[in-house]
C-alpha cells in the first residue's frame, strides 16, 4: 500500500505555514530528514513520524489514513494497517481502529533479531502496557533494563525515557496498549 507520507507531510506543513526549519525546531527532527521524507527518499522511523505529527497537532495515523473512512468496530484478519520501518526490520500492526474518537491504541510489534525500536529513548504523555507473545524483548526504561520473555508483561508511564530492543537472533512479537493515542 502506498501511503505517500512525504506529500502528506509537506501538505500539512504548508497548511500550518511552517518552514522546514520551524518544523524541525518544533519536532526535534533534523531539517535534512524532513526534506528527505517530503521527497519520499526515506521512510521515517515511527518515533520521528510521531514527533512530526505531534508538532503538527495530529497523530501518526494522519499519514496513513485512507480517503474512505470506515466506522467499523471490527477489523478482520488481513485488514489491519501495518507500518513497516527500520529497513523492513520492525512491523507495527494497528489492532485498534485508526479513525478518531478512540482513546486507546492497540498494536502488535514485531522486531526482527537484533532490531532496536529507536536509537534514542522516547518520552511522551500517557501510559503503556506490553505483553510478549514470542521471543525476548529488552526494554530500556528510565535508565534501567528489563528483559521480558514469552508471557511477561510490563506497564509504565510513557513520560519515562524508554525504548525496545530485540537482542536475540529470533523474531520478537509483542502486543502493546497505549494511551492516549500514539497512532
Amino acid at each position: 500500500m502506498d501511503f505517500q507520507i512525504g506529500s502528506r507531510l509537506k501538505e500539512l506543513r504548508n497548511k500550518k505555514k511552517l518552514s522546514i526549519a520551524e518544523l524541525s525546531k518544533a519536532s526535534d527532527v533534523s531539517t535534512g530528514l524532513i526534506s528527505q521524507i517530503e521527497r519520499d527518499l526515506v521512510v521515517p522511523s515511527v518515533v520521528s513520524l510521531w514527533r512530526l505529527a505531534s508538532a503538527l497537532d495530529t497523530n501518526i495515523n494522519y499519514f496513513f489514513e485512507d480517503t474512505q473512512k470506515e466506522d467499523s468496530i471490527l477489523i478482520r484478519r488481513g485488514d489491519h494497517k501495518i507500518i513497516v520501518t527500520h529497513r523492513n526490520n520492525s512491523f507495527y500492526k494497528l489492532l485498534s481502529p485508526t479513525h478518531s474518537g478512540h482513546l486507546l491504541d492497540m498494536t502488535e510489534v514485531r522486531l526482527e533479531g537484533g532490531c532496536t525500536y529507536e536509537k534514542e529513548t522516547l518520552c511522551h504523555e500517557g501510559e503503556e502496557c506490553g505483553y510478549v507473545l514470542k521471543g525476548v524483548l529488552t526494554v530500556h526504561l528510565n535508565g534501567n533494563e528489563y528483559v521480558l520473555y514469552k508471557g511477561d508483561s510490563i506497564y509504565f508511564s510513557s513520560s519515562l525515557p524508554h525504548k525496545y530492543i530485540n537482542n536475540t537472533n529470533e523474531e520478537c512479537i509483542s502486543i502493546w496498549a497505549m494511551t492516549p493515542r500514539f497512532f
